[in-house]
């Protein structure tokens, strides 16, 4: 397992993928290892400090396309790299690194997924600089899959940036807020009214606009004008400082400007610190897993999802193993297993 973390941090695919398959592994005893993985990676002197960037949007809108452009010029700028000790420094222009996580929608039917957004994706495939990874949602609502911040939590270590594209979304699949530093909606033109600008959900939570095949000139600018007068009534009072961006994956229209905005915020203050995202994560967890009753044993029996992760030295796995064992052997576990008896 040292041997992958070693090659991984500089960018062996391969080591990479390996690990990954850890970090999606859902049987009980890979949270020791994934444990393990994080804590090596964590006291690397190598080890980078990633930032998420979610792209969410609607079908058809564009999102793996422009991800690829995105992630090919992200490569080529300069980026702070933060270190375990605290220290941060820019380093040049060529050296980041970029991971892309990429959530497909999965059948109904069958369960499985075609995971085309790779298709759209161009990477050199001798560039260690770029990791390309799909998911499979899973059918899980909200836009990411079960397993997407467990990799996520591996990535964070091993890329100077991590894009999430959730997979084509509607009006209420907000979960990219709870995992991403900086999230981008990208849009269509003509993709809706002013009316359908103005629902709520997933229009209150992004940082940025995305407008994207925008070299439809005349479109794009009918629903420029829509979204900036939609903006009044969703968000007031943030109709000015939220950004609209105009692009074309086809033209390289606004591609410059975006790629330059996401290592611009590189640099500031992420809007959820790691251990934030863990504790909505381990409640989610519970909630996914154990249902209402196993909330309840959370907050009432174990004082709430900070309180759990604090008495666990803030080690996400740790306290997973832990709840585990102590639910089902509490009343509660039991109630649930009496229940699921024949």
């Amino acid at each position: 397992m040292q041997e992958l973390i070693e090659k991984a941090l500089v960018g062996d695919k391969w080591s990479v993928g390996r690990l990954i398959s850890v970090f999606e592994d859902r049987r009980p005893d890979a949270a020791g290892r994934r444990g393990s993985i994080l804590h090596a990676l964590s006291q690397h002197p190598d080890a980078r400090r990633g930032r998420f960037i979610g792209l969410t949007g609607t079908p058809g809108a564009g999102k793996s396309t422009l991800m690829g452009e995105i992630a090919n010029r992200l490569i080529r700028l300069p980026v702070q790299v933060d270190h375990a000790d605290g220290r941060a420094h820019t380093i040049d222009a060529g050296s980041a690194r970029v991971a892309v996580l990429a959530i497909d929608p999965s059948s109904d039917v069958s369960g499985g997924a075609i995971l085309g957004d790779r298709t759209r994706v161009n990477f050199a495939l001798d560039e260690r600089r770029l990791f390309f990874r799909s998911q499979a949602s899973d059918r899980e609502l909200g836009g990411v899959s079960r397993s997407t911040f467990q990799v996520a939590r591996l990535l964070y270590y091993l890329f100077d940036y991590v894009l999430i594209e959730t997979v084509g979304i509607g009006q209420n699949e907000i979960e990219i807020q709870y995992l991403a530093d900086r999230i981008y909606l990208v849009l269509q033109p003509l993709g809706g009214d002013g009316i359908q600008f103005m629902k709520a959900g997933i229009m209150e939570i992004p940082d940025v606009f995305v407008l994207n095949k925008a070299d439809a000139q005349e479109a794009a600018k009918q629903s420029y004008f829509a979204l900036k007068a939609a903006l009044s009534f969703v968000r007031p009072g943030e109709e000015d400082q939220v950004e609209i961006l105009l692009t074309s994956a086809h033209t390289g229209m606004g591609l410059d400007k975006l790629s330059q905005d996401i290592a611009d915020s590189s640099a500031s203050v992420t809007k959820r610190s790691m251990q934030a995202k863990e504790e909505y994560y381990i409640a989610k967890w519970v909630r996914d897993e154990y249902g209402r009753m196993g909330l309840r044993h959370l907050n009432q029996a174990l004082g709430g999802a900070r309180a759990f992760l604090a008495s666990h030295n803030e080690s996400y796995d740790a306290a997973q193993t832990d709840f585990l064992k102590t639910y089902e052997s509490s009343a509660g576990g039991r109630a649930r297993a009496a229940a699921s008896t024949p």
